[in-house]
């Protein structure tokens, strides 16, 4: 019984379902149906709707291409409103403020860029000319700006330079400013001018090339034409100087300070051409240059006029005792002088021909040398004493060869030059002693005291030897204490400066004088002792005339004592 239940429930169920899958399907239908309606429906009105989409997306184009144009409008007026305010900027000019003209000209240069790339737009021509236009004139105001600021840059360095140059204590000299001066307050301009050459070239000079390097770096042409015009009236001032020295009237006494300005310029010289480079400066380095030349031509020029003012000094100063002439002590110190300035003078010689320096140099020294004993030789005539021109020569060489033989000169001009003066001074020495005594020493020889005048039998005891007359002894005695006396009275006035040249003198003339007075009066002294009045004729002693030898040649004076 419970089967038959079972079964019956799940036809129930199955009529159930089948109904409910009926309806489902006559919902379906219906669906359907609608559906196709609206789908109809649909198709009409997207028919009906196909204009009213065209018309819309006609629009909604016309609209993007007013929203590009409105912005495309807005870049332009705003180029035009940024080109307004680079134009009045420009208007006003640089010269108030730099920096906001740069600004606008660096705005324009891009409007114009803009423009030209927007060939589309009609009016860009014409503003592309105006453009253009106010470019060329912002560019010309620029360029006048700059060339003012390099005008001020110019004058305010330039000034500030020469100013410098001013405190230090530089002038602008001419020729004739020069000429007029006294040689003491030229000699100190001329060492103050030498100070100031290396102060301008390694201080000054340099210090503005950095100046100009520093506001120039990158523009070599304006750089070195800047600085070109910022010192060329600083290194005309110092140069003319120069210049007025090299040129002004040539005289010995110039010629350390030419080879003292010489030296200078040849040491600045590296530095010059260093800091004057460039085509801009070439006038000042030609100018240093040729005034170097010019200090070495009137230099050299100055050695000859040097050596020809030895030659033919014709002072008539005379030194009346004989010893060194000034001259001779001017032209020594002179050589002595020219060797502090030996390394300078080799060069100075290699600025005209070539050849050893060394050489060179000895060989000028010899001409002055033989240029200064020249000289002597005819001032030695002027004695009427030949004597005392003997003496003068042998002290005047003998000066010359102990300054040689001390100073540098004797290397140069080597030991042969030195021993063959050193010859010279003994041969005046030697001629001196002849001249000066030979008449005196007559006096003490035999000859002719005897009868016969053969100077025979006088006897070994030297009292009254054969035939020698009393009256011929008394007469020699007598000459001889007058010629001593004489020569005594006039030599002691001379001098010999050189203690040791002095001394060899004396000891010269005593070596032949007293030997030769000791064996006369031991001969021929007892023939007056034994006689009336001894002290009449035989004055002196041996002792007494070497004593008044060493009086002999210290340039007393007639009111003098003697020692």
């Amino acid at each position: 019984m419970g089967a038959p239940l079972a079964m019956e429930a799940l036809r129930q169920r199955a009529a159930i379902m089948r109904e409910s899958l009926q309806k489902s399907q006559t919902i379906t239908d219906n669906m359907v149906s609608v559906l196709g309606s609206f789908d109809h429906r649909l198709s009409a009105l997207e028919t009906a709707m196909r204009p009213t989409q065209i018309r819309t997306h006609s629009i909604r184009r016309a609209h993007e291409n007013i929203d590009k144009t409105l912005k495309a409008a807005e870049v332009i007026l705003s180029q035009f409103d940024l080109s307004r305010q680079a134009e009045a900027k420009i208007l006003r000019g640089p010269h108030e403020d730099l920096e906001s003209y740069l600004e606008a000209l660096d705005q324009l240069r891009s409007n114009v860029r803009f423009f030209s790339s927007n060939k589309s737009f009609k009016s860009s021509d014409g503003v592309l000319n105006h453009a253009n236009n106010l470019l060329a004139k912002a560019i010309m105001k620029l360029e006048e700006e700059f060339r003012q600021l390099l005008t001020s840059y110019r004058d305010t360095r330039s000034a500030v330079l020469e100013q410098s140059l001013r405190k230090l204590g530089v002038e602008k000299l001419s020729k004739d400013d020069v000429q007029k001066m006294q040689w003491e307050v030229l000699e100190a301009k001329i060492g103050n001018w030498i100070h100031f050459m290396r102060i301008a070239v390694k201080l000054l000079f340099a210090g503005e090339q950095k100046v100009c390097n520093h506001i120039f770096d990158g523009i070599d042409s304006l750089r070195d034409q800047c600085f070109a015009e910022v010192t060329a009236n600083s290194v005309s001032v110092l140069l003319s100087f120069g210049e007025a020295i090299a040129k002004s009237k040539r005289s010995p006494e110039k010629l350390f300070v030419l080879l003292d300005m010489y030296e200078i310029m040849r040491e600045l010289q590296p530095e010059i051409e260093t800091i004057f480079r460039g085509k801009a400066c070439i006038e000042m380095r030609e100018s240093a240059f040729s005034l170097t030349k010019r200090l070495a031509q009137t230099a050299q020029e100055t050695f000859g006029d040097f050596e020809e003012a030895v030659e033919k000094d014709a002072t008539k100063t005379a030194v009346l005792d004989g010893t060194v002439h000034p001259l001779t002590s001017y032209v020594i110190n002179y050589v002595k002088f020219l060797f502090d300035y030996q390394s300078t003078l080799k060069q100075l010689f290699q600025e005209f021909e070539e050849g050893d320096a060394d050489s060179q140099l000895a060989s000028v020294t010899t001409h002055i040398m033989q240029a200064l004993q020249t000289n002597l030789d005819g001032k030695s005539k002027q004695y009427k004493d030949p004597s005392l021109t003997q003496l003068f020569l042998m002290n005047n060489i003998h000066y010359i060869v102990r300054s040689v033989r001390r100073s540098e000169a004797k290397d140069l001009l080597g030991d042969d030059w030195v021993q063959r003066h050193r010859r010279i001074v003994q041969q005046h020495a030697n001629q001196y002693k002849r001249v000066s005594w030979a008449k005196i020493l007559q006096c003490l020889s035999v000859q002719g005291l005897t009868s016969s005048g053969s100077g025979s039998a006088i006897g070994d005891g030297g009292g009254s030897g054969s035939g020698v007359s009393r009256a011929m002894v008394k007469d020699r005695f007598k000459t001889f204490n007058i010629q001593f006396e004489e020569l005594h009275q006039r030599q002691s006035q001379w001098t010999v400066p050189d203690t040791e040249l002095r001394e060899s003198l004396r000891l010269a003339v005593a070596e032949v004088l007293l030997p030769a007075y000791r064996s006369f009066l031991k001969r021929f002294g007892p023939m007056i002792e034994n006689g009336k009045n001894p002290q009449k004729y035989i004055r002196y002693t041996p002792e007494d005339l070497d004593r008044m030898l060493g009086e002999f040649f210290e340039g007393k004076t007639w009111n003098e004592p003697k020692r």
